[in-house]
């Protein structure tokens, strides 16, 4: 167990590496509660170090030897490593340590998954396997020998010799401990080839248990269209002869970007139609493509310290938006992509948790692996692209594979190379990466005589340890549409540098309607006060289609605070608006079932909480409720219609079109299932044929107070599926009424089949919980109790996954003081915990304040 009062460490007191690696060797004798690893690691010194004190990172380790330069050494050790003389010189480090697989719970370093070796060694992993210096900066090509009585014994980089028991790889690219990967398991393989563009061909496999052959052609096919992808846009062809994946049922993340061998959680590579949905196989498609373009951004040039994780994150999100958007529709993707900044992002920036995307200080890594580093570091990527154009933008990017192959780098060095390549001062938009907190973007507008004048004010509000800031460099898109809903002006990027900044349009023959922050240029709130007429105009007219769907979310917005606030009735201009939206059939499908989407409640809360109202969980819930009611009544006669006409008759299959066509269909059914008692529902439920149509029926049915019967057979059918039982286990809490969500979550933690040490089963548990504003907000705080003590258990276990789930209880000052009571008489007893780990601790105590 961590300590949990930790030494934290700050970015301004990083010093390079004692001593630099040439090369490891490995060599694993593979047992469940004794396996040894033996290394030899070549060492010398660093000549930029600041001190020769030589120490090695390690947790958990059994010391059977060590030698330098073939002489045994007496090492003295602690918690966190060992220390030793060393010659200074070039020498020969060798030490033999014996681990534990089989009861490593928290997942990290070298663990069984049922009765699978496999590792997980980002952030601080590798320290678990041997004596290392475990940080991003010191990297080294590694040879690996794997010894056991398993058939299949991967690790990085391409194969070796091998024989009955044994095999060895070797991976010739430096790179840090982090990455390294081991797996050894019963394993069957779908085996593919690629040929890069220069003519080379790639062993492609993905590994998986017996049975599970038949979900792993989509990830196949996505790993095939990353690996072209990144070749055609950004010029990055693979360097190995190999590239393999391995699913792994117990896993605390969604995957692992080990070089040449990543490792998947199966919920993120394993597909087939009857047992993954629409949204499953987007999400694989996705991940894939993150994990693989990794291969350049992250592994061949990595980060320098833990501090610079948004370096490849926030850029390699960025990449994997990118080819979504390229693979199925731009703009429903940017408006996925916003929804879950502003749903995960923004309360953190808002809240107890908030950090810059480069943060300053951590006691605990894993604690920073957030919406913040990936999503608002991703978005960062975006604005940078808008400012400098395309041709900059390839052009800073070859420049930096160019400048950087093969080293470990801060943010400093990749703006340099933006500065470098187009002549751009970046010193201010640096600020991105250094202050944190949401900048709140305020607007005037002036109109006299043909001349149009926007004047943008920029505040972010105080975040913890950041009383003030300094102004950003803000690009705001912005189109001018005439009365008529012409568009007057293009969209125009303005680049705004002031804390306060005008920008003016000349020779317009009316006054025009304003289109604010295109495609979501910024991530910032735009404040502007405007007029319900104003925003059905701009759902109506609006060239842009983030802020078409953004002028619609707005006065869905509006209604529901009307009615949470006033007791209001449904706004009757957005229903027919919507109405309207709806029956263009000129509009992707995928985009008319965005515009059916409402604001989340917890945003709710969050835009109630900053005007200055205390949000009330139940008002909001009802609220929402009535609005689908009144949208169900409003589109009585058209949902049907659009129901049948959405109806895919041609194989299933998961692509863009059919996946549109089935997302409006299911807004359809779940309008139809509120008038008809879920009758609709059940017809679809009896004769689906995927799983996006079974899931969508047997939510309808749920949420109609019906389905019991389908329920049960859902579980009857797929008791073995452990990825299909975790839709089971989530879809009761989802759709439940808040007043029975905690005791159904609690039920279900009786379940024979509630593991709840594996990670993807608690959170289908605990996480449907949490994210069930209403349900985990009663007032008789049962929700808060029933995940806190769930926590309490996971901790001594698996604190990564405790850790970061401990975020629900983040934005606990909002509500009303019952609440409050209730939430910090959780938060304080977690606290309390004996034996707490140091990432819980962390969590807590920045929450507490």
């Amino acid at each position: 167990m961590k300590d949990a009062a930790p030494q934290t460490v700050y970015l301004n007191e990083y010093a390079p590496p004692a001593y630099l690696v040439d090369e490891v060797q490995l060599t694993f004798r593979l047992a469940p509660r004794a396996t040894r690893v033996e290394s030899r690691i070549r060492f010398r010194p660093n000549p930029d170090a600041r001190s020769r004190a030589f120490f090695l990172h390690g947790e958990g380790l059994s010391l059977l030897a060590a030698r330098i330069d073939g002489a045994p050494v007496t090492p003295e050790i602690t918690d966190e490593g060992l220390t030793c003389a060393v010659p200074d010189a070039p020498f020969t480090w060798e030490a033999e340590v014996e681990i534990s697989p089989e009861t490593n719970t928290a997942l990290e370093g070298l663990y069984m998954s049922r009765g699978m070796y496999c590792t997980q060694c980002e952030a601080e992993g590798f320290r678990k396997i041997t004596y290392y210096p475990d940080r991003p900066d010191v990297m080294a090509p590694f040879t690996v020998r794997i010894e056991g009585d398993l058939p299949v014994l991967l690790s990085n980089g391409n194969p070796g010799a091998a024989g009955e028991g044994w095999a060895e790889w070797h991976d010739p690219w430096p790179k840090p401990a982090y990455l390294f990967a081991l797996v050894a398991g019963d394993l069957v393989a779908q085996r593919d080839t690629f040929t890069t563009r220069s003519g080379r061909d790639v062993d492609l496999a993905l590994w998986v248990r017996p049975g599970d052959e038949h979900k792993c052609a989509w990830g196949m096919e996505a790993l095939k269209k990353s690996m072209r992808w990144d070749e055609e846009v950004y010029g990055r062809e693979y360097d190995l002869d190999v590239f393999n994946i391995v699913a792994v049922d117990d896993f605390n993340m969604g995957a692992m970007e080990n070089k040449g061998l990543n490792i998947f959680n199966s919920a993120a590579v394993l597909a087939s139609p009857e047992t993954a949905t629409d949204a499953n196989f987007e999400r694989i498609e996705s991940i894939i493509a993150h994990e693989y373009f990794h291969n350049w951004t992250g592994n061949r040039i990595t980060c320098r310290d833990w501090f610079q994780l948004c370096l490849k994150e926030g850029l390699t999100v960025f990449r994997d938006q990118q080819f979504t958007a390229d693979m199925r529709s731009a703009p429903v993707k940017r408006i996925d992509d916003v929804s879950m900044l502003r749903a995960r992002q923004f309360p953190e920036d808002q809240g107890p948790l908030a950090h810059p995307v480069r943060p300053e200080s951590y006691q605990e890594i894993n604690n920073f692996y957030t919406a913040t580093v990936y999503e608002k570091g991703a978005e960062v990527i975006g604005m940078l692209k808008r400012l400098i154009g395309e041709e900059g933008y390839r052009k800073a990017l070859d420049l930096y594979f160019e400048r950087h192959d093969g080293q470990a780098c801060t943010i400093e060095d990749w703006l340099r190379v933006f500065e470098d390549a187009t002549g751009r001062d970046l010193s201010q938009f640096k600020r991105w990466y250094t202050q944190a907190g949401t900048p709140r973007l305020s607007v005037e507008e002036d109109w006299q005589d043909g001349t149009y004048t926007l004047t943008f004010t920029q505040e972010t509000p105080p975040t913890p340890g950041q009383p003030e800031t300094a102004p950003q460099v803000i690009p705001i898109a912005v189109g001018l549409l005439s009365p008529n809903g012409d568009e007057a002006v293009p969209t125009r990027l303005l680049e705004m540098t002031e804390t306060r900044q005008s920008f003016t349009f000349e020779g317009l023959a009316a006054k025009p309607v304003p289109s604010i922050l295109r495609d979501f240029s910024a991530p910032v709130v735009l404040e502007r006060v405007t007029s319900r007429s104003e925003r059905a105009f701009l759902m109506a007219h609006d060239t842009d289609p983030f802020n078409r769907w953004e002028a619609g979310r707005s006065l869905a917005r509006e209604s529901l605070m009307a009615t949470i606030r006033e007791g209001a009735a449904p706004d009757a201009d957005w229903l027919s608006g919507l109405a309207a939206l709806l029956r263009d059939e000129s509009l992707d499908p995928a985009f008319r079932a965005q515009v059916t989407g409402l604001p989340t409640q917890s945003e709710l809360a969050q835009a109630l909480h900053r005007a200055g109202t205390t949000p009330d969980p139940d008002a909001i819930w009802t609220a929402t409720e009535a609005l689908r009611d009144a949208m169900a009544e409003e589109l009585a006669d058209l949902a049907p219609a659009l129901l049948d006409g959405m109806r895919v008759a041609a194989p299933y299959a998961p692509d863009a079109e059919q996946s549109g066509k089935r997302a409006l269909a299911g807004a359809m059914l779940a309008l139809i299932s509120r008038r008809d008692g879920g009758a609709a529902a059940a017809r679809q439920y009896a004769e689906a044929d995927n799983m996006t149509l079974s899931l969508s029926a047997l939510g309808c049915l749920l949420r109609a107070g019906k389905g019991g019967p389908e329920l049960d057979a859902f579980h009857d059918r797929w008791q073995h599926d452990r990825l299909v039982m975790d839709k089971w286990f989530s879809l009761q809490i989802i759709q439940s009424d808040p007043a029975e969500t905690a005791d159904i979550a609690r039920r279900l933690t009786e379940h024979p089949a509630f593991e709840w040490k594996n990670p993807n089963r608690f959170r289908a548990v605990m996480g449907a919980l949490a994210m069930h504003h209403a349900g985990f907000h009663r007032a008789d705080g049962a929700g808060y109790r029933l995940l806190a003590d769930w926590l309490i258990r996971l901790d001594p276990v698996n604190p990564q996954t405790a850790a970061r789930m401990m975020s629900a209880f983040q934005t606990w000052r909002r509500y009303d003081a019952g609440r409050q009571a209730l939430l910090r008489a959780e938060l304080e007893r977690m606290r309390g915990a004996p034996d707490l780990s140091r990432d819980s601790a962390e969590m807590l105590d920045r929450m507490l304040g």
